[in-house]
């Protein structure tokens, strides 16, 4: 599978990479999906501590432990829960941090992490303190390089200004296209890379009938689309002849800026089905201007 650059680093990411938080709490069908995807080609693997309150951490750890090398593991941090007890809280604070790696190291059996990801923030956080935090971790090796998860535009700048970031981890689909107006260009210019989540938009981009949609997104649309709007528009994006699956990936693969497509998966069939998906051939630039032309250029609105 081909891999592209992560920021200025010397991470060479998979184009799709394996989002970790739906592999589920069974230990035997996780590693299974994990091993999928790494013989698939993908090297990419996100997770983070709060996932099933570092049960998923430990799932990755097991199933990467003979072929760490080769894998750029992702993690994140900045949710702080307590084993056994529902609910977190957010906490950006350079000693929470310094705290939590060793947790998540113990339970990947690893001693460094490719990239460490700040899970969240706001423009209220003491940034210059996460920052430390994150650059100390560096210079004692115990990770390589650091990003964030975020769709704030005052929070992703903030960052970009004062920290050496080398990705961030954002939304982006057909159906949610905020990124493009300001973001996608702004990270380019500035060598940070997109590292995009949700593509397939609740499975609303995948071949998966809109009638089997969740009763929230029957009532309540998804984003800016009522469920009506996205009755007319689904049908118009399957006219080009590709899979809604292929469509979706390959949109976000198409911006300069995006080197991975992080895309979940519960069961092994959705991993063969994403991977043929991202090897398929790119989007042409008529197939691009006509999903434009039909789906909505929003903005972020909030957050500045």
């Amino acid at each position: 599978m081909d891999k592209r650059r992560l920021g200025s680093s010397q991470l060479f990411v998979s184009k799709i990479g394996l989002g970790c938080m739906s592999i589920g709490t069974d230990e035997e069908k996780a590693i299974q999906i994990i091993d999928t995807a790494l013989d698939s080609g993908i090297n990419y693997l996100d997770t983070a501590d709060l996932y099933d309150q570092g049960l998923n951490e430990e799932f990755v750890g097991k199933a990467i432990k003979q072929k760490r090398q080769n894998i750029i593991l992702a993690t994140k941090v900045g949710n702080r829960f307590e084993k056994g007890k529902e609910g977190w809280s957010w906490d950006p604070s350079k000693n929470y941090i310094k705290t939590a790696v060793k947790n998540s190291l113990l339970r990947l059996q690893t001693d460094y992490i490719d990239l460490y990801q700040l899970h969240g923030g706001t423009i209220e956080d003491n940034i210059d303190e996460t920052i430390e935090a994150f650059e100390e971790l560096k210079q004692e090796g115990v990770i390589r390089y650091y990003g964030i998860s975020s769709i704030r535009p005052n929070v992703i700048r903030e960052f970009v200004k004062k920290s050496s970031i080398i990705s961030v981890m954002m939304q982006y689909s057909i159906l949610d296209r905020r990124p493009e107006e300001e973001i996608l260009s702004f990270l380019k210019e500035h060598e940070v890379s997109v590292v995009t989540r949700g593509p397939v938009a609740k499975g609303l981009l995948t071949n998966r009938p809109i009638e089997h949609s969740s009763e929230h997104i029957k009532q309540n649309g998804y984003l800016d689309y009522s469920f009506e709007e996205l009755e007319a528009i689904l049908p118009s994006l399957k006219n080009t002849g590709r899979s809604l699956t292929e469509i979706a990936l390959q949109y976000c693969l198409y911006e300069d800026a995006v080197a991975s497509v992080v895309t979940g998966a519960s069961t092994v069939e959705q991993i063969n089905q994403n991977v043929v998906a991202a090897n398929a051939s790119p989007l042409t630039k008529e197939e691009i201007h006509h999903i434009r032309q039909i789906s909505k250029a929003s903005v972020y609105a909030q957050h500045r």
